[in-house]
């Protein structure tokens, strides 16, 4: 298969000379989010993405306590440096700890060590440091700000000032934030100067509260928008009895609303994912999708969705229906 495959494309970042796969592998079950994942599965994953033609990496310290980072980071070593877009998070410094780690914060199999929140100008310097030691690079290409919903001012103040002046110094090219909400965001958009937004689960077939202010506000001011939770956690790749939403079990209504959405997929013969994934980068706004996996097969699965034909007349049967907000001539490029 070519390296560069026409289906999974590049994008520019903000107005930096970053240019990424919009497809962009996450991470996170690497780091064992969910249940463990062992290192040979691991590095399978990450050679299938690269073969599929992904060069794009979303990791944090948070994803298994600093493990996914080590993993990509052993992959990493024999891969053209430049080739590769590499982004990483700061908010959270890890330390050593003799306590059970085991399933904290959603994560299995992980290293001896706990999350300390800090999002002080020291401590953002210090994460990128780290990350970039468990990486294994002497640089990361994007650096968001993790999660800051309970650390609002001292990540105006302290945290976004010094991604500043690590990308004035070099030693990052894009900074941004990364969240679960989009009230924050917008305001990080206003006040600062960002070069990309990072918005989880609140851009999909289940909940686009993003585009309605987010998208048009991140457009306007040149900033790119990365979508997570493309599969609002898992759901939309497999509704199955036990499936996660918003990383926690998925509620009755939401697994029927999702039967509701894959029973019209199938009459178009589409798979669900391919829908969830073609609907969010359908949006102009979007400049790329993060999409994790935990195997090589889903990887490949994740590929395979991007490449198949998802008629614009899908979503307007879906909007039609109420079971999307809007359908196929939105935001379409």
């Amino acid at each position: 298969m070519s390296e560069d495959r026409p289906a999974i494309g590049r994008a520019s970042v903000g107005g930096t000379s970053l240019e990424m796969t919009r497809l962009v592998f996450g991470t996170g079950p690497l780091g064992g989010l969910f249940a463990p994942v062992d290192a040979t599965s691991a590095a399978e994953s990450l050679e299938a993405a690269w073969a599929v033609g992904v060069r794009a990496y979303d990791t944090a310290p948070h994803y298994g306590a600093g493990m996914a980072e080590e993993r990509l980071g052993a992959f990493l070593r024999d891969k053209p440096r430049q080739d590769v877009v590499v982004s990483s998070k700061v908010g959270r410094l890890l330390v050593p700890t003799d306590d059970d780690v085991e399933g904290v914060e959603g994560f299995y199999g992980t290293p001896r060590r706990k999350r300390v929140r800090d999002y002080s100008r020291d401590g953002v310097r210090r994460s990128i440091e780290q990350s970039c030691e468990r990486l294994g690079l002497d640089r990361v290409d994007i650096a968001l700000i993790h999660d800051p919903d309970d650390y609002e001012q001292v990540a105006v103040s302290e945290a976004y000032p010094a991604l500043h002046e690590l990308r004035d110094e070099g030693t990052v090219t894009a900074i941004g934030v990364g969240m679960n909400q989009v009230a924050m965001v917008e305001r990080f958009v206003r006040d600062t100067d960002l070069d990309c937004v990072l918005i989880a689960g609140r851009y999909s077939l289940l909940n686009a509260t993003a585009a309605d202010t987010l998208f048009p506000l991140c457009e306007a001011k040149g900033v790119s928008v990365l979508v997570g939770g493309v599969y609002n956690s898992g759901i939309l790749a497999d509704p199955s009895e036990g499936a996660t939403y918003d990383y926690a079990p998925a509620p009755r209504e939401v697994l029927e609303r999702v039967e509701a959405i894959r029973a019209v997929c199938a009459r178009y013969g589409v798979a669900l994912p391919a829908a969830a994934l073609h609907f969010v980068l359908a949006n102009p706004a979007v400049t790329a999708a993060i999409v994790g996996a935990r195997s090589a097969l889903e990887v490949r699965e994740n590929a395979g969705h991007l490449d198949a034909r998802v008629p614009s007349e899908l979503f307007d049967e879906l909007a039609s229906a109420g079971l999307v907000p809007f359908g196929g001539d939105i935001g379409r490029r």
